[in-house]
């Protein structure tokens, strides 16, 4: 790997001139122009035989090669927005794609129209033959779901009026987040931070440092609650009434139809999270005595242990995560060596950037782009984490781009596993108490997040839908709601909570995916118990793993653990296991801290 490394992304080997790309212009008409020939050659009869599917054949082509476009001009104003918060070219481009995407979507109702009038039998018989084999699953579910569905003229008026109502209330809160500048002052400088900057700075190792800090943050999204409450509550608004015209008398019918998975699964993975609760309350406490407190409050939570952090570079950080990924899978190794030298990571720490961090794809161009801010050792991890996102799309690329389509839940899968491999090798590798510790820490506080963190956010908005369904909600009800939820999944083992969390996180106000939040759950453990196994296989386990990445966007979750993994989701004992990992974790945090 050739060092130093750029911290920033190249995009203009996509389309050269940003947010006034000439040639990005013309590839969003073509895309308009496309978009709505297409809705006038949907206007058919639905095949009744199967000589008469061959224009069916020829639409789905269209429509997947709309869809690649699509992606790929998402990904790229997605890509702008996120680099530059103050890039007005960038928002504008957003909203001319947000109508095309609902051309494209009402396009595909009409196509799942069709595919559910075919009869049983010519249908059953189609997906015999190729090329409908390849894409059978995909075909099948859409024509299942499409059923669930409103005539589509309502559907599509639906998906019209949602570009300035449903995702209008989404870019209401961006435009907010993005107007946000929080003080900073050290070394007797002030500094004026973006909110995902500032957010970097709550790891502070001092502890009262860190809790004026965190204070300063509770407050500057309280000065905003106002706008974030009317957000959050249309955004619900909208699903809720939705739902109701769908007849649809659950409100996690769609996320769970998204992410291919049954309420049985979610609730045996819910139920043996709370099973192992206990072990995790320990650690928490074992984290409190080491920082002299009774109990940790809500901003302990990621804090460095003992005050004392780990200095990685970027560079250092790269050529760490690419060794050790070699040693599992050279094929990933060599992918991440091409990611880091072709420019696919923007990790500059800079202002005017949005939080977080992203991985999107350019299936055009079978290329995607990674985006966070890289600040030190603790976002080692994550750019472990997103690395393992490109890799799951680049083992895809050659199937066919209905099938490439996977949900949230298992998009956790190769990132959580790059995680784990990456974090194992850190703590091997540590040769001191202290490294030990930090690394344990890190790994463990992941754990708690997903097992604590999510659950309350699920807890959240589960209960927020309810009383939702009665009328608006305050920003006073929703800090009650946030701070209960947070208590019941951190079993009250905290001493100071985070009630405006509803406000600062993003995912509550995605509209691509509601509940935000159990997938990431479901990723951690799902990829746990994979990497069990691939500790036992070593390398042999690469092509297995391959195939099973490729799998995703074609099974459900319980047919993918059948096939791949032997194992059955909808009971408690592979959750189990996975989360067995963790706690081997915790044990030997316990013994290294104890007296």
């Amino acid at each position: 790997m050739r060092l130093p490394l750029h911290q920033t992304w190249d995009l203009d080997v996509f389309f050269e001139g940003g947010s006034e790309s000439p040639a990005f212009k013309q590839f969003l008409e073509e895309l308009q122009s496309d978009t709505e020939g297409l809705s006038d050659e949907l206007n058919c009869p639905a095949p009744k035989t199967e000589e008469e599917a061959d224009v069916l054949q020829e639409l789905l082509d269209k429509l997947q090669d709309l869809q690649k476009r699509l992606r790929q001009a998402g990904a790229f104003i997605t890509c702008l927005s996120s680099q530059n918060l103050a890039d007005r070219h960038a928002i504008t481009l957003g909203g001319k794609l947000s109508g095309i995407q609902a051309g494209y979507q009402s396009a595909m109702t009409r196509f799942d129209v069709l595919l559910a009038d075919i009869p049983a039998d010519v249908f059953d018989r189609l997906m015999q033959r190729e090329p409908w084999q390849a894409i059978a699953f995909n075909l099948d579910e859409r024509r299942k779901q499409v059923r669930g569905k409103l005539p589509p003229e309502q559907e599509t008026l639906i998906n019209d009026l949602a570009i300035d109502g449903y995702h209008g209330w989404s870019s209401l809160y961006d435009t907010t987040v993005k107007q946000i500048r929080i003080p900073y002052e050290k070394d007797g400088k002030t500094a004026m931070l973006s909110a995902g900057q500032f957010a970097n700075k709550l790891k502070e190792p001092n502890r009262e440092r860190r809790g004026n800090l965190f204070r300063q943050w509770e407050e500057t999204w309280a000065a905003q609650e106002d706008f974030c409450a009317d957000a959050l509550n249309h955004l619900a608004g909208f699903r809720l009434q939705l739902y109701k015209h769908r007849k649809w008398d659950s409100v996690l019918r769609e996320p769970l139809e998204i992410n291919r998975m049954s309420d049985r699964t979610l609730q045996a993975m819910w139920g043996a999270i709370e099973w192992s609760k206990p072990v995790f309350l320990e650690y928490l406490s074992r984290i409190a005595e080491l920082m002299g407190v009774d109990k940790l409050a809500w901003h302990d939570l990621n804090a460095p242990l003992e005050g004392k952090d780990m200095e990685v570079s970027y560079d250092e950080a790269a050529v760490f995560i690419e060794r050790h990924f070699r040693r599992f899978s050279p094929k990933l190794a060599d992918f991440t060596v091409r990611a880091f030298e072709e420019r696919w990571v923007e990790a500059e720490d800079r202002a005017g950037k949005r939080p977080g961090g992203f991985c999107t794809s350019f299936p055009v161009s079978r290329q995607s782009r990674i985006f966070m801010t890289y600040s030190g050792a603790g976002n080692l991890s994550t750019l472990a984490h997103e690395l393992g996102h490109a890799f799951h799309q680049h083992v895809m690329d050659e199937l066919p781009p209905i099938s490439q389509r996977y949900a949230m839940n298992v998009a956790e899968t190769a990132s959580t596993f790059a995680e784990m491999v990456v974090s194992d090798a850190a703590l091997k590798e540590a040769e001191t108490r202290d490294q030990k510790l930090f690394m344990l820490k890190d790994k463990i506080q992941r754990a708690v997040t997903f097992f604590m963190d999510i659950h309350s956010r699920f807890l959240f908005e589960t209960r927020f839908y309810e009383e939702r369904k009665s009328g608006l909600l305050t920003p006073e009800r929703l800090n009650e709601l946030m701070t209960e939820a947070q208590k019941d999944a951190y079993c009250d083992a905290l001493s100071e909570y985070h009630p405006h969390f509803w406000a600062s996180k993003l995912h509550f106000y995605k509209t691509g995916v509601p509940f935000y939040n159990f997938p990431y759950t479901f990723g951690f453990l799902f990829s746990a118990g994979i990497y069990a196994i691939a500790l036992q296989e070593g390398a042999a386990f690469e092509e297995r793993y391959i195939a099973l990445l490729q799998d995703t966007g074609r099974m459900t979750v319980e047919q993918l653990a059948e096939k791949h993994l032997g194992a059955d989701l909808t009971q408690p004992a592979f959750w189990e296991n996975a989360i067995a990992l963790s706690v081997e974790d915790v044990r030997q945090f316990l013994e290294l801290t104890g007296s």
